[in-house]
């Protein structure tokens, strides 16, 4: 299934059924009256979070939503029926944007929550509602109220405790098939990863949701390589665990690039915690491993995130998912952030926008 993270669709509410004009006509019954009774409300569209979903593809293949118009009213007193709600499916953690505005209309993070982006309109009112004292026979009737048109931005932030970052060729997708049942296409070439992926990894009889990234390159927030769209799938984590190639040509370098990107994208993506690792050093010897580590030290004390007053400054984790070399530290050093993380509330709220009746 092909990955798709942001669709734009055009919706249409119903337009209210139309209020009924029509007088009472029976045999022997003298002064029958009015009876038209009231038109039935259009149709809402409702954007609805369904389980089993983990991209927007549908959306490829249909932009357009428009919900039923309400019944018009009959005679006999007869109210007509509500229209048929048009219902979105979407995954967990889709963003509702209004594309005119830029508004964020609803941000659903669980399974089964509901946001109407769009109200029917409401039914007219039919000749019967108009009977007063003194105008015993009304001749008039409402017409019902046109439904709203919008065009919606949809986009997707996988909903995941970590993020695996890193420049491409890192080993980001290497750790997360070691670590999970998730079965990513690895190779030796950059870019080999081009739609995130999820991963459920189980330490210590716990468990939490691992991302993996595509990598970032110097110049990603200006649209390099494959930009930084991808990072918006970050926002939501709890951690980060930076991933540094010990076989690259300057372990500092690196991590400084990555982070420059983080600071550029915003979103408070950089203010983080984070874990780092420096990957592969199985393919190094000691030498050339210890220089890494320096360099990467260095660049760590000054472009890494704020610590706490006199907190230390963990150092960076020798890791090979090969060799299965400081796999468990790095999961349990971010299983606590993840931990620490819910116990403050971190999570996904809803917000849905108050729509005019």
């Amino acid at each position: 299934m092909k990955f798709l993270d942001q669709a734009r669709v055009y919706v249409r509410s119903g337009d209210g059924g139309a209020g009924c004009l029509s007088f009472r006509r029976e045999k022997f019954i003298e002064f029958g009256g009015p009876d038209g009774g009231d038109g039935g409300r259009g149709g809402d569209v409702v954007v609805e979070c369904a389980g089993g979903l983990n991209t927007l593809i549908d959306f490829r293949y249909q932009q357009h939503f428009k919900a039923k118009t309400g019944v018009h009213g009959m005679g006999k007193n007869r109210a007509g029926g509500r229209g048929a709600d048009a219902v979105l499916k979407v995954p967990v953690g889709t963003q509702v944007f209004d594309e005119e505005t830029g508004e964020l209309i609803a941000d659903l993070g669980r399974e089964g929550e509901r946001a109407v982006v769009a109200k029917g309109g409401n039914g007219g009112f039919g000749n019967a509602h108009f009977t007063t004292s003194t105008n015993r026979a009304p001749r008039r009737a409402n017409p019902g109220q046109p439904g709203i048109e919008r065009t919606l931005v949809l986009r997707l932030k996988l909903i995941a405790d970590v993020g695996l970052v890193g420049l491409p060729n890192a080993g980001k997708s290497t750790l997360l098939a070691a670590v999970s049942a998730a079965r990513p296409k690895i190779a030796d070439y950059p870019f080999t990863t081009l739609n995130p992926g999820l991963g459920v990894v189980k330490i210590d009889d716990r468990d939490f949701v691992l991302a993996d990234i595509p990598g970032l390159i110097e110049g990603a927030h200006e649209g390099h390589g494959l930009g930084d769209r991808f990072l918006g799938h970050v926002e939501r984590c709890g951690a980060l665990v930076h991933l540094v190639d010990a076989t690259g040509d300057h372990a500092g370098s690196a991590y400084r690039t990555i982070r420059k990107e983080l600071a550029a994208y915003g979103g408070g993506i950089s203010e983080k915690t984070e874990i780092v690792a420096l990957s592969k050093v199985d393919a190094v010897d000691e030498e050339t491993l210890k220089l890494q580590r320096e360099r990467l030290k260095r660049a760590m004390r000054s472009h890494g995130p704020e610590v706490a007053a006199g907190a230390r400054r963990p150092p960076p984790v020798d890791l090979s998912a090969v060799a299965h070399v400081g796999v468990n530290e790095v999961l349990r050093a971010a299983l606590n952030e993840v931990e620490a993380s819910r116990a403050r509330g971190a999570g996904v709220g809803v917000v849905v926008e108050a729509l005019p009746a």
